[in-house]
């Protein structure tokens, strides 16, 4: 039988995704049992629960009450406009993948690209207003993805291999991830929309604009459907389960989470929750449509299968590693570098990971670092994360080129951008960003 090849939506084929469970067992490094286990990890219900949650936000137009909203009470500035669209695409992007909130915004944001082009005359002034609001769009939905573990594939992959290593000494949740990741990103979102502004905007940043253009859509949206109302009950329901599912720690106060009402209280993981709303928005019937439910099969079959068996064979390789020795062994190798200060190896790891991330797939630079970083961390730190958590978070800082990141390729496709003042601005983020992770990491993680 021939290699089983998988299709995206782009009609390319990923033969590559199945290939550690075909030649890790031929080779001997591991049982065929073990790795097709990686290949349904629990930690990907997770991802699979979002997306469906995702697509019924989708569905019945959350995404664009929420852009409205906040793009109407923005300002009549350019300056305010960027940032309104960079506030929206960082919130969304906590709780809906980085390239469905691009997706869902792009549209908003060349609305008013045209509008401004119809106003203002000259084309310099266009250009570099209609360049800020693309890159600050895409560039916010990166940063967002960072805040919460659902937030981007990669935290989940750190998630997932942290837990499976480290869980019943040092635990992290989505609480405690959150609690250093939000400020973090907020302070990296900040920084970037300074930037942007400086670079495109100082002399431009009061040029009027009228904000009716978003108004008189929200007006267009109508009054709240009662499916609307349902859907977004369930969406704020699934964050406060995330939130209170576990234990939280509060000085000497341990504040019980509702997990540990179940006899098996460890078993309940934010997975669980995920996967729990997404079967009731299968079975709750819809108010507006009749005949239907608030989710349907025909939009939870737009789910990146592509996606989650490329988490699946990053898990493998990376059992792979383990299994083999052969993380362990670079680990060996490194050991000149366990004489680094912390701080200078936290700074090392997200330089290297940023560089990978550049050329390659967020994910693809995780899942290749992971493995040695946690053979690697014994001789620092007693606490893993304060490796492992920096290199996630770096991992999301491909900003530079067009192809780093499906948000960066989605705004270049719209040809306003050039690949030059990308990867100006992307390396003034790159370095902004890993100084931040470093600061924050030795002193919050």
């Amino acid at each position: 039988m021939g290699c089983f090849m998988v299709v995206n939506r782009n009609n390319t084929y990923r033969g590559d995704i199945v290939l550690p469970f075909i030649l890790i067992p031929a080779t001997g490094i591991a049982d065929i049992k073990v790795i097709a286990a990686q290949y349904m990890d629990p930690i990907l219900f997770l991802f699979i629960g979002g997306f469906m949650i995702a697509f019924s936000i989708e569905k019945w137009g959350l995404h664009r009450r929420l852009a409205l909203g906040i793009l109407s009470s923005t300002g009549k500035s350019s300056s305010s406009i960027l940032f309104g669209i960079m506030l929206t695409t960082y919130f969304m992007s906590m709780w809906i993948s980085n390239t469905a909130t691009v997706m869902m915004l792009i549209s908003a944001v060349l609305a008013v690209i045209l509008h401004l082009k119809i106003h203002i005359p000259d084309k310099e002034v266009h250009r570099k207003i209609s360049s800020a609001l693309l890159i600050g769009l895409a560039y916010s939905a990166s940063i967002g993805g960072m805040a919460t573990l659902v937030g981007t594939p990669t935290n989940m992959i750190f998630f997932r291999a942290y837990n499976e290593k480290f869980a019943s000494e040092h635990p992290i949740n989505f609480v405690n991830w959150m609690s250093f990741a939000f400020p973090m990103s907020f302070v990296l979102l900040v920084f970037t929309f300074l930037v942007l502004r400086y670079i495109y905007l100082r002399h431009i940043a009061t040029v009027p604009f009228d904000p009716t253009i978003f108004r008189n859509d929200k007006l267009n949206l109508g009054k709240w459907t009662s499916d609307q109302k349902m859907v977004a009950f369930l969406f704020v329901l699934t964050t406060l389960l995330w939130f209170t599912r576990a234990d939280l720690q509060i000085g000497d106060t341990t504040l019980k989470g509702w997990a540990s009402i179940f006899p098996y209280p460890t078993q309940i993981t934010d997975s669980s929750v995920a996967v729990t709303i997404a079967l009731l928005l299968f079975l709750i019937p819809s108010q507006t449509e009749k005949g239907r439910n608030l989710l349907s099969w025909n939009e939870a079959s737009k789910l990146p299968y592509e996606i989650i068996l490329l988490f699946g064979s990053g898990f493998a390789l990376a059992k792979g590693f383990e299994t083999s020795g052969l993380s362990n062994w670079l680990a060996q190798n490194l050991h000149a570098f366990k004489e680094i200060p912390l701080g200078l190896m936290i700074l090392l790891i997200c330089v290297l990971v940023t560089i990978i991330s550049e050329f390659a797939s967020n994910v693809a630079s995780i899942q290749l670092v992971l493995p040695i970083l946690i053979s690697l961390q014994a001789g620092f730190t007693s606490d893993p994360a304060t490796l492992l958590v920096p290199a996630a978070l770096a991992a999301s800082l491909g900003f530079m080129l067009p192809i780093a990141t499906a948000p960066n390729t989605i705004v270049f496709s719209s040809g306003y951008i050039k690949v030059k003042e990308m990867a100006y601005i992307g390396l003034i983020i790159d370095v902004i960003g890993i100084v931040l992770i470093t600061v924050f990491s030795l002193y919050l993680v």
